[in-house]
């Protein structure tokens, strides 16, 4: 049973509920969908909430950081039948590849949502693109929360290894099936097995060999069968420790639904 620990359900063209039966199919058991910005963050509520086998973020990516963080804390707070409502702060950071939002106020937001997951004592999401050295930076500033993952990473083997030594996990994506990516295979051979995660970020970023469509949660299982046989891996054992790994980061059960 597979975990895709990252996908957009918002943004899917499709209906939540086909893309998950259809992941469901492909033995992807849970899903976490992940909000962007303040309002997307709430849409991600409202689906999560219609399923038992789907859980949501709430955050600001650096793309949308110049307009704030107004209403995040509140979503952060939600609470449905007394639970809180997200599992996650994020998904933020800091993106110089687009530099869509002034890196100074990407760097103010990311920071801001870094002390709101402390305050929560939540898990944090990170987005690290074109940026590692300042989104080290800001964690090594802010203080890591003990439970952060570095999502469709991008990175080779040293970045692996600095993001490591501050205690994350690292989450892997469709990429890491691009011919094109060797260091970030190289980033995954060297992540220990209880620090590796697996996700689609659908409907983005689609795996070979499915370039060219869109991503959907299912993939989360051709993302993961690549990893298992990169690493040398029994492929449901590999299902089972990314499973239970995303479990552990997100402060979930590890019954299946």
């Amino acid at each position: 049973m597979w975990f895709d620990n990252h996908c957009h359900l918002t943004s899917l063209k499709t209906d939540p509920a086909e893309a998950v039966n259809v992941a469901a199919e492909a033995g992807v058991s849970r899903l976490l969908t992940v909000g962007c910005t303040v309002e997307d963050s709430a849409r991600a509520i409202d689906i999560a909430a219609s399923f038992d086998n789907v859980w949501a973020t709430a955050g600001v990516h650096p793309h949308d950081a110049k307009d704030g963080v107004d209403g995040l804390a509140s979503l952060l707070d939600h609470e449905t039948d007394g639970v809180r409502s997200v599992v996650a702060v994020g998904e933020c950071g800091l993106d110089y590849h687009y530099d869509h939002s002034p890196r100074q106020q990407q760097a103010d937001v990311f920071a801001k949502q870094i002390e709101m997951a402390h305050e929560r004592d939540l898990a944090l999401v990170i987005h690290s693109r074109s940026a590692w050295d300042d989104t080290f930076a800001v964690l090594d500033r802010c203080g890591i929360p003990d439970r952060t993952v570095f999502h469709c990473f991008t990175g080779g083997p040293q970045e692996a290894q600095e993001a490591l030594a501050r205690g994350v996990y690292i989450s892997f994506s469709g990429i890491v099936t691009f011919p094109s990516a060797p260091e970030l295979r190289e980033a995954a051979s060297i992540t220990p097995p209880d620090r590796i995660l697996v996700e689609t970020d659908s409907p983005y970023l689609a795996p070979v060999p499915l370039r060219g469509s869109a991503n959907k949660p299912a993939n989360v299982a051709v993302v993961g069968n690549f990893l298992a046989d990169h690493l040398g891996t029994d492929v449901d054992e590999f299902a089972a420790v990314t499973t239970a790994n995303a479990n552990r980061l997100f402060g979930l059960s590890s019954d299946f639904q």
